[in-house]
């Protein structure tokens, strides 16, 4: 078997995203933490084998490999310094930490305890987001001097049972923890470390916050739009990439979380169907389809098991988890101030 992999938490993260990538990449899921009884059952239905424990106690206390922190945002530091006390390697969801400090803490416990933690910027490795990397690289876009990034939905109404859309920014809550941090880590990754500039970031549903706009300063000259909100009757595209040599538009959403959320995985780290999302090349009224390239979650299980068994950097180095803590911290104090 592989790795001995214990999941904290059985919601939406927990079921849908890492256990089955988890499963997909041939990790052993040998514990489940949760002390829903609903979700127990949900997990015991998933992997009958499995043993499901109510405490991160109980679960750091067994034989494991790998600690998958992917329990509500109020609690992760809690379970990842756990995980890390008990000398296990550890992934957590995003965010890391509700905060800057509380991510520094969990780096810095991973730090001194000689423990691997990486948290889970999925998005990297989106459809979208690998086909921006070869497009940059080919330099068919010219000088690259602005992108424009969203997950930008239509729900007018708040979803009553969801606890990202009531609780607190305190408590974790709002889509500036939720769905900020793909699009911060992605651009980031694109054009490296960045600077806020301005952020609007407010409550239009009367819960948590669920529309803010981000704009960063990269150092490498590109200025990134960041939109993430659940009250766009009219969403823009996904991806807009501009250069002085023509655009790059991709207007479909990833469909791996679709795939998931059906009860899909990639078998041996590998997708059996199309993950594409379609892309084009703008140039005024001269528009090119070019291949997009497949997206593919997996990658970053794959690249947790060989850190683990071989010590290969993390995916996810710990400084980006930081920069997007603070620059979700600064936005969160300057883009409230006129709200």
């Amino acid at each position: 078997m592989g790795l001995r992999v214990g999941i904290a938490g059985y919601g939406l993260a927990g079921r849908y995203f890492h256990a089955p990538l988890l499963k997909g990449c041939g990790f052993d899921v040998v514990a489940i933490q949760t002390a829903n009884p609903e979700r127990a059952a949900h997990a015991k239905a998933d992997f009958p084998h499995t043993t499901v424990v109510s405490t991160i106690e109980e679960l750091v206390a067994r034989e494991l490999d790998l600690v998958v922190v992917a329990s509500a945002n109020l609690v992760h530091a809690h379970h990842a310094v756990a995980a890390i006390n008990a000398g296990i390697p550890v992934v957590v969801d995003k965010p890391m930490g509700r905060t800057f400090a509380e991510t520094q803490e969990i780096v810095s416990a991973g730090e001194a305890a000689g423990v691997g933690v990486s948290t889970f910027f999925n998005r990297r490795w989106d459809s979208d987001a690998l086909t921006i990397k070869k497009v940059l690289a080919s330099g068919v876009l010219g000088q690259v001097h602005r992108i424009d990034s969203r997950f930008e939905r239509f729900r007018p109404e708040l979803n009553a049972t969801s606890w990202r859309e009531n609780m607190s920014a305190a408590e974790g809550g709002g889509q500036l923890l939720d769905l900020q941090p793909h699009l911060i880590s992605t651009a980031i990754d694109w054009f490296g470390t960045a600077e806020l500039v301005t952020a609007t970031v407010r409550s239009l549903r009367g819960g948590a916050d669920d529309d803010s706009v981000l704009v960063l300063n990269h150092t490498s000259g590109v200025t990134s739009y960041l939109s993430a909100s659940a009250v766009v009757g009219a969403p823009g595209p996904r991806i807009r990439i501009l250069g002085t040599k023509g655009a790059l538009v991709i207007n479909e959403l990833d469909p791996q979380e679709a795939l998931l959320r059906a009860g899909m995985f990639p078998e041996n780290g590998t997708w059996s169907i199309p993950t594409s999302s379609k892309a084009f090349i703008h140039r005024g009224d001269d528009v090119e389809e070019i291949e997009s390239v497949p997206g593919n979650y997996g990658h970053f299980y794959k690249a947790i098991e060989l850190a683990i068994n071989t010590g290969a950097p993390w995916p996810i180095p710990n400084s980006d988890a930081l920069l997007v803590a603070s620059i979700i911290d600064q936005a969160r104090e300057i883009g409230t101030r006129a709200f």
